[in-house]
């Protein structure tokens, strides 16, 4: 009983030093990223418009950023079918469904600040390894809908920056995996 016990003693002492590997459920998350894929929201009101949409390649992520002539961006992002603004047609995308609202309109005084040439591919993230393809959905009663198809329903984050100027740019990231 005393070998036991001096067994189970080192053992424990080994694990609370950390000289045995953990197991792959306490594995450290990939490259830190611990953002889920649950929809990302904020209800904040925006005072300008979407003048750019563009996208960049990252080691663990890519990012879709959308520039916007104003104070404050609000926004609705989560996995769900894409529809177009105003009519309601279901928007097809390659891959998973990311649906973007972005609480800002695309024209201002009755003008378009934001206007794609190619509504089906208003980015070309052509070589990006989660992102498939992003979409125009529209612009209608002070929001813009985008669709952005992932290749899977992946961990995303959503953030706001300021500036430069009186600009604001609302940021999506999606994790390259889990």
């Amino acid at each position: 009983m005393k070998k036991l016990h001096a067994w189970l003693a080192v053992i424990m002492l080994i694990v609370g030093l950390g000289l045995v590997a953990p197991s792959a459920a306490t594995a450290a998350p990939y490259c830190g990223i611990s953002w889920g894929s649950l929809a990302k929201t904020s209800s904040a009101t925006t005072y300008g418009h979407l003048a750019n949409v563009r996208a960049g390649k990252h080691a663990c992520f890519d990012r879709l950023v959308f520039d916007i002539k104003g104070k404050r961006a609000g926004y609705d992002v989560r996995y769900a079918s894409v529809y177009t603004e105003g009519k309601g047609d279901r928007v097809p995308l390659r891959g998973t469904d990311l649906r973007i609202i972005v609480k800002a309109p695309a024209y201002a005084n009755g003008k378009a600040t934001y206007l794609p040439r190619n509504k089906s591919n208003i980015v070309n993230v052509q070589d990006f390894r989660t992102f498939r393809q992003v979409a125009w959905a529209g612009s209608f009663e002070g929001q813009t809908t985008i669709g952005l198809g992932v290749r899977a329903r992946l961990p995303f984050r959503t953030f706001t920056l300021n500036g430069p100027g009186s600009q604001t740019r609302l940021v999506i990231d999606v994790a390259h995996r889990w």
